[in-house]
């Protein structure tokens, strides 16, 4: 049987947040801001978080799958190496994911902060490879969405 072709994909999320876009800025900049709407939910252990926030810094994220999940038990790991940042404004991250020990996708994310009025306007593009076995593309959506949703109520507290 032939492997599964790589599956390309190119989305672009747009969002709205009542802060001032270097407040947004802070919730991709600071670890521990990060971590509460990236790296924690209810779903998952984090195991790992670490964030060098600078260019050429790395980013780590690992997490087990708890029980009721689609993979219970499975350790799921995103590494990425921070390629841009213009404060205030933009980040640009290479990363990769891992399902156990496989790597199932490769992605290039920007995050663009514009002044929208009192606000931000975030635009989140997102250009990824999904390998055999990935999640693919309408699953990463639909993650990004619950992500930034968990990025708006915690800007707003």
């Amino acid at each position: 049987m032939d492997p599964q072709p790589v599956v390309h994909d190119t989305f672009v999320l747009e969002r709205s947040y009542p802060a001032a876009p270097d407040r947004v800025f802070g919730y991709f900049a600071d670890a521990a801001k990060k971590r509460r709407w990236f790296g924690e939910n209810d779903s998952h252990v984090v195991e790992d978080f670490d964030l060098d926030f600078r260019v050429g810094g790395a980013e780590r994220t690992s997490y087990r799958l708890k029980p009721g999940t689609p993979f219970p038990g499975v350790v799921l790991a995103n590494d990425g190496v921070i390629q841009e940042i213009a404060p205030g404004r933009r980040v640009v991250t290479a990363t990769t994911m891992s399902m156990g020990d496989r790597r199932i996708s490769s992605a290039l994310i920007t995050v663009e902060l514009v002044a929208d009025g009192a606000g931000t306007k975030l635009i989140f593009t997102h250009q990824a490879a999904f390998y055999e076995g990935a999640d693919g593309p309408e699953m990463r959506k639909g993650g990004w969405v619950q992500l930034f949703d968990k990025l708006a109520r915690v800007v707003a507290d």
